[in-house]
């Protein structure tokens, strides 16, 4: 397995809305193929190639006293140079 160095990180509360209007915003960005991610002073700009891995991942953990904490994640992955994927479809 190989080292990961984690390039940006942030989790903060938005309410559904918010939380849509954002993953709209990332999703034109992707499709324009450069995205950038801002929060304070550090900032990071990917240049997205046109194939893409796309991972989503449904958890539940049990957080013991606050209950059971659901997750929904969506990875977006690549390789320099790949042409891998496969399809996904929204039901």
């Amino acid at each position: 397995m190989g080292k990961e160095t984690r390039l940006f990180k942030s989790e903060e509360r938005k309410n559904r809305a918010e939380v849509s209007a954002f993953l709209n915003q990332l999703a034109d960005k992707v499709n324009q193929g450069q995205v950038v991610l801002r929060q304070g002073s550090e900032e990071i700009t990917l240049n997205m190639p046109s194939s893409l891995i796309l991972e989503i991942q449904v958890e539940d953990e049990d957080k013991k006293r606050k209950g059971i904490q659901h997750s929904l994640e969506v990875e977006i992955k690549w390789f320099d140079d790949d042409s891998s994927g496969g399809p996904l479809e929204l039901g």
